[in-house]
């Protein structure tokens, strides 16, 4: 019989009432009452006892008082339990039948796991993730061990030496154990000549395999994945383990040769992942006949193979193949699928295969998975291939030059659910078979090639797909109206194209819509109202001819993140509604024709990196409070932002930022560690707000071609990850702080200033700029200018007590000097003046002339403007 209660509060003398059982579970609940275990007849006959966390009523670990009544148990489960101090020796010692033992995700101390030892019949001990340093000592008990799981348990790195103590071992896994260093050479390990599967993988093992290794003859599964060993397979002790069944070297600085002549002996191999490694193209193989038959295969990683290697062809078993990024010479082996009527999964992306394609001849093929991107199969893709393959879920051959037709017989893949044709030279119109036939297509990629006509055909059965990328073609004509039965489409790019018209108000209608791209065309007209769906999070319309205020557009678009209005002709104010989007990270609208003051609502937006406003007609000062939310994204949204690390379009649309005039594009993941500021090319007056030198995390700022006065704030010296600074032709005046310590400092220029004084030290960064960063500042001086300063040595040193007391007197002129010689000089001029009026008579009429004049004139003003009632008083 068997009890199962999952979770509750429970008294255990309840249990008597169910009679004699063989089974019982009680885990994830309170046990309020343990009675003494001579009363406790109903566990008496118990072969499997669960009490997987379980706590009892009022105390931290259980009870396992009732473990004393149960003489028969075999399976004894108490994972996610916490044991403190001994478990009972008396209780243990009763338990002589227990084979089994469960204490994964626990937390057991020394004292407790040395108790463990009472258990004299114990095979089976799991141990996963236990929350404890385990003692080496400890497993000297289990004379019996047959398995023995630590998996990420905390082992001492001696306890590859001690291990061999339990000679009994079959089944040994220490994945994630922490292990570092290198594997003894003589004992411990290598004494386990009964073990069978051994798993080593994910810990910090280092240096060569041992030759002892070779003492594990019966070893069938080896994992020792993702550690840091060395050294050439070819002559590692692997060569020798010919009962392996299951190998994985994968993620380490192994040496492989892709023959893989050191396994040709080992006629039981069926598994074998070495992905991540170095692949290497052998010399002067034999020709010999490989014993095993492979029906896993993973070489995947780095390397030059050489040929496409020759032990594939005796291969007939072949299930899964990835060759990914390992450079070898030859065409497409359509003989590999011939050969393997079982393969559904082959990937061979970036193998510098070149030649026509062809295909199989056989007609029963498998293949559900087919990856032959990134190569060079200058061909027509062969126009039976939904014919051939008419069970693949996935076919990617971007990247490869071919050319001509997308064949109709795509539209027999009725289960194909990826399709990338991307980076190719295919012409013509995109078939209609292929939409309507694809009924399970989730992603169409058809970018950068020279496909022409309506970007989507008038009848489509795309109900599944999500991601419709079609850019970089030469599609003309509007946006059609057919794409809306995508009713599931979550991307739409057709950027780079020729189509026209404007932009269609049922967009709205899209609902599941989240990325819009329809950039570098030639949509005109104004906006429509609301015309995206309220869920978008990234709108890219850069680069257009579209015209107008921007009115409502993006209203009630509150999920945005990111939009991109860039090069267009759009008119007057940017809309106050523009801060209505709290997850805003980058805004876009340079190269357009707005007018009017930065908007205050911008303060708003909490999560701007990336901000560009630049080429506009903008006026007004620069606002400090939009700089903070520039600098919060940087330091704490990246990274957690779910959104910005996730988002396809970011792996693809590149943003433009312009600075020194020239155009920086910012595209795929390093987005998320941009943060700028582009206002340039406006009317902006004022001086730069202090607040700017707050972004210690900005690394784009462009300021340039305004009317900005005052000084360069001494705080810009805090922009410790600045790379591009850009204060060109504006009215700054005063000295360059001292920048020196901006050690990313790759674009400067305060060129076309009032600048005065010294440039900045010929160090570091600086060292790399030239005159084009300080010309045009007729008061600076010191290198790169030609214009040097006056020598330190010839300057007036003024003494520390003297400063002080000039900075009392308001500075460090004489001011009753200046007094002085102000008058004597206005005296002179007066006195100048008189004389030459005394002396010449011509200038002396010409001077009363003037005079009488000018009063005549000052007459008739006040005649003419003072009111009659004035006059009259």
């Amino acid at each position: 019989m068997e009890y199962n209660l999952l979770e509750g509060l429970i008294n255990m003398e309840e249990l008597d009432a169910l009679g004699n059982l063989e089974v019982l579970s009680l885990g994830g609940n309170q046990i309020t009452k343990v009675v003494a275990s001579g009363d406790m007849r109903v566990v008496r006959n118990l072969i499997a006892l669960f009490l997987d966390n379980v706590t009892t009523h009022g105390r931290s670990s259980i009870q396992l008082e009732l473990l004393g009544a149960c003489p028969f148990l075999k399976t004894l489960s108490l994972t996610h339990n916490s044991f403190k101090g001994a478990i009972v020796a008396q209780e243990l010692g009763n338990l002589t039948s227990v084979e089994e033992l469960f204490l994964d995700y626990s937390s057991l101390d020394e004292q407790s796991f040395k108790s463990l030892g009472a258990l004299p019949s114990l095979k089976f001990l799991s141990m996963y993730a236990l929350n404890a340093t385990l003692p080496t000592q400890g497993l000297l008990n289990f004379k019996n061990l047959v398995y023995l799981d630590l998996s990420f348990s905390t082992l001492h790195n001696n306890f590859l030496k001690d291990i061999g103590k339990i000679s009994s071992l079959k089944i040994l896994l220490l994945s994630g154990c922490q292990l570092s260093g290198t594997i003894p050479a003589a004992k411990g390990l290598c004494e386990l000549k009964h073990l069978l599967k051994l798993d080593m993988s994910n810990n910090d093992l280092r240096g060569t395999l041992p030759s002892c290794l070779a003492n594990l003859t019966s070893l069938q599964q080896l994992d020792i994945s993702s550690n840091h060993f060395i050294g050439n397979i070819s002559i590692s002790p692997l060569g020798t383990l010919t009962s392996l069944h299951k190998l994985q070297l994968s993620r380490n600085l192994f040496k492989i040769p892709i023959s893989l002549l050191p396994f040709f002996n080992h006629s039981k191999l069926k598994f074998l992942d070495c992905h991540e490694n170095e692949i290497y193209a052998d010399i002067d193989v034999p020709n010999l006949t490989p014993k095993f038959q492979l029906e896993t295969l993973d070489l995947s990683g780095q390397g030059d193979g050489g040929v496409f290697p020759k032990f594939l062809y005796y291969q007939h078993k072949l299930e899964y193949v990835d060759l990914s990024d390992i450079k070898m010479k030859g065409e497409f082996p359509h003989w590999l699928i011939g050969n393997n009527t079982k393969l559904y999964t082959l990937y061979l992306p970036s193998c510098s295969l070149l030649g026509p394609l062809h295909l199989p001849i056989h007609s029963h093929v498998y293949l559900s998975d087919l990856d032959i991107s990134e190569n060079s199969f200058y061909s027509p893709i062969p126009t039976e291939i939904g014919v051939q393959f008419p069970n693949l879920y996935f076919l990617n051959l971007s990247g490869n030059g071919l050319i001509g037709d997308i064949p109709s017989s795509f539209g027999k893949m009725s289960q194909l659910m990826k399709l990338y044709l991307s980076n190719n030279r295919l012409s013509a119109i995109i078939p209609q078979d292929l939409i309507v036939g694809c009924i399970s297509l989730f992603d169409l990629i058809l970018s950068n090639n020279n496909l022409q006509g309506q970007i989507f055909p008038k009848q489509a059965n795309c109900k599944e797909l999500d991601r419709l990328l079609l850019d970089g073609n030469q599609f003309t004509g509007s946006i059609p109206y057919s794409i809306l039965n995508c009713t599931l489409l979550n991307m739409l790019d057709v950027s780079d194209n020729h189509l026209f018209g404007s932009i269609p108000g049922w967009i709205r209608n899209m609902t599941f819509l989240q990325v819009l791209d329809l950039s570098e065309n030639n949509f005109s007209g104004t906006l429509p109202s609301s015309f995206v769906p309220p869920q978008i999070r990234e709108v890219y319309l850069s680069n257009n001819r579209l015209q107008g205020p921007l009115t409502n557009a993006f209203y009630n678009c509150s999920e945005l993140m990111t939009l991109d209005l860039s090069h267009n002709y759009f008119t007057r104010r940017i809309p106050d509604w523009i801060g209505k989007f709290p997850k805003l990270s980058y805004l876009l609208l340079g190269y357009n024709n707005l007018v009017g003051e930065i908007p205050i609502q911008l303060c708003n937006l909490g999560q701007l990196s990336l901000v560009d406003l630049s080429n506009n007609n903008l006026s007004g000062h620069v606002l400090p409070c939009i700089t903070a939310a520039s600098n919060k994204v940087r330091q704490e949204e990246v990274g957690t932002n779910p959104y910005m690390a996730s988002s396809p379009a970011y792996m693809k649309q590149p943003l433009e930022f312009t600075t020194k005039s020239i155009s920086y594009y910012f595209r795929g993941s390093i987005l998320k560690y941009i943060s700028g500021l582009d206002l340039s090319c406006n009317n902006l007056t004022g001086k730069i707000p202090a607040e700017i030198g707050n972004l210690s995390m900005i690394q784009v700022l462009n300021l340039s071609h305004n009317s900005l006065t005052g000084l360069i704030p001494q705080s810009f010296s805090n922009l410790k990850q600045i790379e591009s600074l850009d204060l060109s032709y504006n009215k700054l005046n005063g000295k360059i702080p001292q920048l020196t310590q901006l050690n990313w400092l790759a674009v400067f220029s305060v060129a076309h200033n009032n600048l005065s004084g010294k440039t900045p030290e010929m160090v570091a960064q600086f060292a790399t700029f030239d005159n084009s960063s300080y010309e045009g500042n007729p008061f600076l001086c010191g290198p790169p200018l030609s214009k040097s300063c006056f020598s330190s040595s010839i300057m007036p040193r003024v003494s520390e007590e003297d400063k002080k007391d000039h900075k009392r007197d308001g500075g460090f002129m004489d001011m009753d000097a200046f007094y002085v010689s102000f008058l004597i000089s206005y005296a002179i001029v007066l006195l100048t003046m008189a004389a030459i009026l005394y002396i010449n008579p011509y200038w002396r009429r010409a001077w009363f002339y003037m005079i009488e004049l000018s009063l005549t004139n000052l007459y008739y003003f006040l005649v003419d403007n003072i009111p009659f009632w004035f006059r009259c008083y």
